[in-house]
């Protein structure tokens, strides 16, 4: 909630994390999210919902490469204690891994971030004004 008298009205944060996973607005659902790769529209263009206000910043990437680097560690470990692979093997479906799938996954967790943001009232998401 935020610091003032009136109080917010409650929003459903997996609801908003789930739309913002989908690329869509977390307000309606049905709205783009993102007017590009990574850049984030201004407004809903079926809601008007305020997009811009969000403060991802380097959360989304860091989620990411967290995810991804645990898939892939315990995919490698499981190749080498089962099949008992070449290391090289690494170096040619590892490395390329590791660059393709943060790169593919980021808009979906940046969603989810911006609709946590969005949900929790942060950076001024629908009190009119920046916090």
């Amino acid at each position: 909630m935020g610091m003032g008298s009136k109080s917010l009205p409650e929003r459903s944060v997996g609801q908003a994390m789930w739309r913002g996973t989908l690329c869509k607005c977390p307000h309606c659902g049905k709205g783009r999210l993102f007017r590009a790769y990574l850049k984030v529209a201004d407004q809903c263009e079926v809601c008007g919902e305020q997009l811009n206000l969000h403060r991802a910043d380097d959360f989304p990437p860091y989620i990411a490469i967290m995810i991804v680097g645990h898939l892939l560690v315990g995919i490698m470990l499981h190749m080498d204690m089962v099949y008992h692979v070449n290391p090289l093997t690494y170096l040619y479906t590892m490395v390329p891994l590791g660059i393709v799938l943060p790169l593919l996954i980021l808009p979906s967790v940046k969603g989810a971030i911006v609709g946590l943001q969005w949900a929790n009232h942060m950076y001024g998401f629908g009190t009119g004004q920046i916090d």
